[in-house]
């Protein structure tokens, strides 16, 4: 008998949410077979068997949070271990009611451990860090008869302690409140959807970002006129010549930005306790909409790449993010983001920094506006540009500095040619 174990995907993710079973219990898997996937904070995981068989219990439902290391399911080892149930089934059809009837709670009774944990009455996990479910698992406590410290609702290690601390009678006034907060809600009027595990976790990072940051916001306009001219002149040869890649206007800013932030390298920095670390590879991070949220994978070694590998690769990211293909590989490690809020019509905005980086670049809708060329009134095609920094790393100067330097080459998108 093989155990299936939730793997560790990275240092950072301790546990996730079973989405789906592929299989089912009595289903023959092979070695390396997908089973079921995993939904984490950054990525959807694809869990495999790692022995040939079949499966024989399945020991956390769909829309369980399961930790890392924790056994999801058992495989009987064998391909053969199938076979001798079909062929018994003419036989003896009142056996194999019995047996069925036998295996029933042993699939059920580990998942029915987990609703007494995660589950409210009303069906909604309860948000809790990992430690806190570790320790109601153990104590046996139901996390939705805790009524938790933290004003966001999530239930922390502390809570658990304290609770399976206090008297017997005092769980009967906290379990009354999760009951009044669902009659609270109309659903005549109001339509209440879970958040997704991934929408949890942005929510809760950018929190953390501007609670931990000094960020400040500078713009700066930028004439496109130069850059959309030239991109009209060459991108049906660009096409031909790059097998069917099409030039777009973020491998011009790409380019830009890399080249910016050779010149300014507090922008390619992080603080990481008591010190800065500036950053010697220039890995950009390109935000990509999803339906579950934004994602952030990263164009690796844009120094080195040019603009035909730099719209491969953002398009290719694209498309695995939206298929929910991305690896942690992809979104781990990025040194600097670009953000563009144009596509939907943005105007003006200011972007949070992602993650343990020092800024983040938001590109926002071209519109044309009358502006002053010389001593004349021309329409041109503008777009703001927005650079949001951490201050504590990056002073003012360095930051319009940056984007000054990012205006000046694409205006001037010849010059980005010369840019090693």
């Amino acid at each position: 008998m093989a155990d299936i174990i939730v793997p560790e995907l990275a240092e950072s993710i301790t546990e996730g949410e079973i989405v789906r079973w592929v299989k089912k219990v009595g289903d023959h898997v092979d070695k390396g077979e997908f089973i079921v996937e995993l939904e984490t904070d950054k990525v959807n995981a694809e869990i495999i068997s790692e022995e040939e068989g079949v499966l024989t219990e399945i020991l956390a439902n769909e829309g369980d949070v399961v930790e890392v290391g924790a056994v999801i399911a058992k495989v009987e080892a064998g391909a053969a271990a199938a076979a001798p149930a079909p062929q018994q089934a003419p036989k003896e059809e009142a056996p194999k009611q019995e047996a069925t009837k036998a295996e029933a709670p042993k699939v059920e009774a580990k998942p029915a451990a987990a609703p007494i944990v995660e589950e409210t009455p009303s069906t909604e996990r309860v948000i809790a860090s990992p430690a806190a479910r570790k320790l109601a698992r153990e104590k046996g406590i139901d996390l939705a008869a805790i009524s938790p410290v933290d004003p966001q609702g999530r239930v922390r290690v502390q809570d658990v302690a304290a609770y399976g601390s206090a008297p017997a009678a005092q769980p009967a006034a906290p379990k009354a409140a999760p009951a009044s907060t669902a009659k609270a809600v109309d659903s005549s009027r109001v339509e209440a959807v879970k958040m997704t595990r991934r929408q949890q976790t942005a929510a809760k990072r950018l929190l953390e970002v501007s609670q931990s940051t000094a960020m400040l916001t500078t713009f700066n306009e930028i004439d496109m006129t130069n850059v959309m001219a030239l991109r009209k002149r060459k991108k049906e040869a660009f096409q031909e010549a790059h097998d069917g890649t099409r030039l777009g206007f973020m491998s011009f800013f790409t380019k830009a930005v890399t080249a910016a932030l050779k010149k300014y390298p507090a922008v390619n920095a992080k603080i990481v306790g008591d010190e800065i670390h500036y950053n010697k590879f220039y890995d950009v991070g390109i935000a990509v909409a999803t339906p579950d949220g934004l994602v952030v994978p990263n164009v690796r070694d844009t120094d080195r790449k040019n603009f035909a590998e730099i719209e491969a690769t953002i398009a290719e990211l694209a498309t695995k993010a939206r298929n929910k293909k991305l690896s942690l590989q992809d979104l781990e490690g990025g040194s600097f983001t670009i953000t563009n809020g144009g596509v939907f019509g943005s105007l003006m905005s200011t972007p949070i920094i992602n993650g343990d980086q020092a800024a983040i670049l938001g590109m926002h809708n071209i519109v044309k506006r009358p502006v002053a060329v010389g001593d004349e009134i021309q329409i041109r095609p503008m777009m703001y540009v927005a650079l949001s920094y951490d201050h504590r790393l990056i002073n003012g100067k360095e930051s319009v500095g940056f984007l000054k330097t990012v205006k000046d080459l694409i205006e001037n998108p010849e010059d980005l040619l010369l840019e090693s």
